[in-house]
């Protein structure tokens, strides 16, 4: 009997600045008879994440192979006990329409009633456990608390500012890259404040949106963000460092900001970056905390999600530009 065949991305050269769709090519396999304790799963839904464009430096992703992210499947066939077909699972073998992966690397979803499929890679994935970590585990976020979220339109940020209202924030601010993202923040997200980071010094935004002050910064942006939050915080403020967005394209080149960074001493600053995957036993925390909210409607995912595998390449570019609100996600099938 033929094996089916798979459709997957491989890397095949490296970008120099902003990747381009020519960096990529599709690439049609054959799926290998499994071995024992192998199962091939179908791909229903991929993550494609900012971190990715580091992956694609020398040192990240290897060239002219298969390509590692966030994925949901249901297995489609067999050799392993402990993933029975019909199985939903997460799994890291991406930009692929099948992946073969064995238990220890895949791991069956939660039986969430009443929260979409969908949700494992956006608010209950892997962009949701890093704002939880980063307002309860490193910044510590309190209730009342004045909160600024960089890149807030994205995927971490969406789900910082929900966790944060329902943490008890007291006023929550956001910057983003277009007036209709910041109509997006203030209108659907929740919000108190939000601004576009094009319309003028980020100090001067924050001191209009924040006159008494930051509590708690949660960075996805680096450079003259963190510079501007800085320059806004109270003594004794908190600053989760979790991305730096605004240097990914030139890793070589870093911004000058922050210019002000001796502040962090005059005013008894914290300041700590941290890695998710550092964290991953905090995710029955955030289950807890959320699966409810989701199962009310009092929490919606905020994501934006393109049809097609084909279009895989294209979704990730354009999260790199910033063309989704929330988190990105490619449907792959189902």
């Amino acid at each position: 009997m033929s094996r089916p065949t798979v459709r997957a991305v491989h890397l095949v050269s490296r970008p120099t600045g902003a990747p381009s769709a020519e960096n990529f090519a599709f690439v049609d396999e054959t799926v290998p008879v499994l071995a024992a304790g192998e199962a091939l799963v179908e791909n229903l839904y991929q993550s494609v994440d900012p971190y990715m464009r580091e992956e694609m430096d020398e040192g990240g992703w290897e060239l002219h192979a298969p390509l590692e992210g966030r994925t949901l499947g249901r297995v489609v066939e067999s050799r392993a006990d402990a993933l029975p077909v019909g199985t939903l699972v997460f799994h890291r073998q991406a930009w692929r329409t099948h992946s073969v992966v064995t238990a220890e690397r895949a791991q069956p979803l939660p039986d969430f009633a009443g929260v979409p499929l969908s949700a494992h890679l956006s608010i209950l994935g892997g962009t949701g456990l890093s704002a939880w970590v980063g307002l309860t585990r490193i910044a510590r976020l309190q209730p009342g608390e004045t909160l600024f979220v960089s890149a807030a339109a994205g995927g971490v940020g969406t789900a910082a500012g929900r966790i944060a209202r329902l943490l008890g924030a007291g006023r929550i601010i956001g910057s983003a890259g277009s007036a209709a993202k910041v109509a997006h923040l203030t209108g659907q997200l929740g919000f108190d404040a939000a601004f576009d980071y094009h319309d003028g010094p980020i100090a001067d935004r924050l001191r209009e949106a924040a006159p008494d002050g930051l509590h708690v910064y949660l960075d996805n942006v680096g450079g003259d963000h963190l510079e501007g939050a800085i320059s806004a915080m109270r003594d004794r403020g908190r600053i989760a460092w979790c991305g730096a967005v605004a240097q990914y394209n030139n890793p070589l080149d870093p911004p000058a900001a922050p210019r002000n960074l001796y502040d962090v001493v005059g005013k008894n600053l914290r300041l700590e970056g941290f890695l998710v995957r550092d964290h991953l036993d905090a995710r029955p925390e955030l289950y807890d905390f959320l699966v409810p909210h989701l199962r009310s409607g009092a929490v919606v995912p905020d994501e934006t999600v393109v049809d097609g595998f084909d279009h895989v390449v294209d979704a990730f570019l354009g999260m790199l530009r910033g063309a989704n609100t929330g988190k990105m996600i490619v449907r792959i099938g189902g």
